[in-house]
């Protein structure tokens, strides 16, 4: 029924910390959790004065499984294992690198799979909406887990840069240097158009059944809706220039081409991305997190963006990808250029690339360099 995570899977490299806490877990939009367990990795030590810890925060279908072989637990590879190694760009041989599963993801850390504690049954339908700032709370309180009191840096791409920024806002003391990759300070009109429509596109599939799915029979989970939903969004994540080089007009199979469902190779290349997702994937935390993405704007109940980035007092990296179509370069301009403008500290890089919005994921060098450029910067004079 789901490619999540759940209690009696086998752990792989994930810890697990749950909240401590006399009461349940509050959600900004209203709401509440009872328990919330948060999933996580780790990667080299942390040094004895507590200075040298970095916050991965991954994207939509991220995981806390940053770097790593695919294997017992855990079905790929690391998503960012290029970056994140020894000797790499996030050096882990100096480095204490933490990345968490996000607060209503499905890798471990509690989300609509999960038991509901009242119940012992899947949460499903009744899962509450959570934002990122409900994330980086929890995210706050494993850091207080592993008694690291101030972020080094805190590195994020698309909804990871959502949630870096949010560090930077909502705890600026916790926090020496953020690096926000192809984000955004509000998510736009045409990214909340792109998202509205995949998530329709799943609710459509009618073994979703409003979200209480987990009891079908085998095999009858919504992976048609959750497959559609994510074509739909790989379409936006790579470049026209990316789909012409590699697919242009070639058919899936040359002896058919006319009749009403013959295929085009780029057909083929979505339907095999979205059924890999269904194998790791849930389809209601897609649902939950896509729609995280949508609230996203740092301004909100705060006095606009202007007063929310004034509170932003670490140096911060504003990263684009030339081709990004999803998360254009104007957004992150528009980012260095508020921050500049409240007094802030901001270093803005424009990464060329033909993969669009996965060119930060993609390009590790040109990232990579990126990255350790600031880092080099932060504690002294930052542009």
């Amino acid at each position: 029924m789901t490619g999540a995570w759940l209690p009696g899977d086998p752990p792989g490299n994930r810890q697990f910390f749950t909240l401590d806490r006399p009461h349940s877990f509050e959600l900004e939009g209203g709401g509440a959790l009872r328990e919330v367990t948060v999933a996580y990795e780790t990667w080299g030590q942390l040094a004895s004065d507590r200075s040298n810890a970095v916050l991965i925060c991954h994207a939509l279908t991220g995981d806390s499984h940053v770097s790593g072989g695919a294997g017992y637990g855990h079905p790929t590879p690391g998503w960012w294992g290029e970056m994140v190694g020894p000797g790499k760009a996030i050096d882990t041989n100096e480095l204490f690198v933490v990345c968490a599963n996000v607060l209503g993801g499905c890798q471990g850390t509690t989300g609509p799979a999960s038991p509901d504690p009242d119940t012992g049954l899947p949460y499903g339908s009744s899962f509450p909406t959570v934002t990122v700032r409900d994330i980086v709370r929890s995210q706050r309180r494993l850091a207080d887990h592993l008694g690291v009191r101030r972020w080094l840096t805190v590195v994020g791409g698309s909804m990871g840069a959502m949630q870096a920024l949010e560090w930077g806002v909502m705890f600026p003391d916790w926090v020496s240097s953020v690096c926000s990759l192809a984000g955004c300070m509000a998510a736009s009109a045409q990214q909340i158009g792109w998202s509205a429509v995949g998530r329709t596109a799943l609710a459509l599939d009618p073994n979703w059944r409003g979200g209480d799915y987990y009891d079908n029979p085998p095999g009858q989970g919504p992976h048609a809706g959750l497959a559609i939903a994510r074509s739909l969004a790989q379409i936006t994540y790579r470049s026209d220039e990316v789909f012409e080089d590699r697919f242009g007009r070639e058919l899936f199979d040359t002896h058919s081409v006319y009749g009403a469902w013959d295929r085009f190779q780029v057909e083929s290349y979505l339907d095999y991305h979205g059924e890999k997702l269904v194998r790791r994937f849930d389809a209601n935390t897609y649902l939950v997190l896509n729609r995280a993405m949508d609230l996203h704007d740092i301004g909100r109940d705060r006095g606009g963006i202007a007063a929310a980035v004034s509170r932003i007092t670490s140096p911060v990296l504003s990263l684009s990808i030339t081709s990004d179509t999803l998360y254009p370069p104007r957004q992150q301009v528009e980012l260095h250029d508020a921050l500049v403008g409240a007094g802030g500290r901001c270093v803005y890089s424009l990464v060329d690339s033909p993969h669009g919005h996965d060119g930060f994921l993609l390009e590790v060098e040109a990232v990579g360099q990126a990255i350790k450029d600031f880092l080099e910067k932060v504690g002294s004079s930052v542009a």
